[in-house]
């Protein structure tokens, strides 16, 4: 028999106590317990960085328009002095085509990185959240969130990875608890068009610069206005993928952190 309140000593006194738990200061007070902490401490809404980077994506289609309409400016003003076979266009005219050519592209830059930083901040921010969700849904480590947007080459595969295992984390919003699986089809087509327009404009740009005759700036020019058109549907498309996942990650928050079953992941890299 042990003592009826520590239950380590025998007892000596008439109501079962041991002698310790029977002095003057009664038994040794137990350790406190340890604070429970909800993972929904860790989770931190996207919405505002999405709205950010919406704006910003916007800024880039008008950039993108902008730089669409000086290049047809560009096409006009040389097209006219070769109506007749010979380049008799207005040199000053041309060169303040040119001008505003050129200053439309700074434009699509500074939009560009600026865009690019706040998209990878919200990124990460997605992915973090998907660790909450369920980390055996996230085929990389949350540092490839960032990392990988910047190894050449490898940055045309793995954003596009890590952003699957975080759509699958946050897709799972069946009333029941259970996994579902949402259409990957808004994401995979910003992805390609994001990827096209990254690959066709390093050719274009060059061919632009390369350019010295007037008819080979206005097919250069045209081909740049065709990048430009397609990174304008790239940044709508971007647009509808932020606000898709968002608005996922917003969903299964409202249920729980608690993972969920979804199938095994493959291999993760760290």
């Amino acid at each position: 028999m042990l003592c009826s309140a520590c239950r380590l000593r025998p007892p000596v006194t008439e109501d079962g106590r041991c002698l310790l738990c029977a002095g003057p200061a009664g038994p040794p007070p137990m350790p406190p317990v340890p604070a429970f902490v909800a993972p929904q401490q860790y989770l931190r809404s996207p919405d505002g960085l999405a709205k950010a980077v919406v704006v910003l994506l916007a800024a880039v289609a008008v950039a993108d328009l902008f730089a669409v309409a000086t290049g047809l400016n560009v096409r006009r003003v040389l097209g006219e002095g070769l109506d007749d076979g010979f380049a008799t266009y207005d040199e000053a005219e041309a060169t303040l085509a040119d001008d505003l050519y050129a200053g439309a592209g700074v434009l699509q830059v500074l939009m560009t990185v600026a865009t690019a930083v706040v998209f990878i901040i919200w990124f990460r921010r997605v992915r973090l959240n998907a660790e909450v969700f369920d980390p055996s849904a996230q085929p990389m480590g949350v540092g490839w969130a960032v990392g990988a947007w910047f190894v050449p080459i490898a940055n045309l595969v793995l954003p596009r990875r890590i952003a699957g295992g975080i759509w699958t984390a946050s897709a799972q919003t069946d009333p029941d608890g259970g996994w579902r699986t949402v259409p990957t089809t808004v994401m995979n087509l910003w992805w390609g068009a994001w990827v096209c327009s990254l690959v066709v404009s390093r050719y274009t740009s060059q061919q632009y610069w390369k350019a010295e005759e007037p008819q080979e700036i206005m097919d250069a020019a045209g081909l740049l206005m065709a990048t430009d058109a397609l990174d304008l549907v790239a940044a709508v498309l971007a647009v509808l993928f932020v606000r898709k996942l968002t608005r996922m990650q917003g969903e299964r928050a409202a249920l729980g952190v608690y993972p969920l079953s979804v199938p095994p992941a493959p291999g993760r890299a760290h």
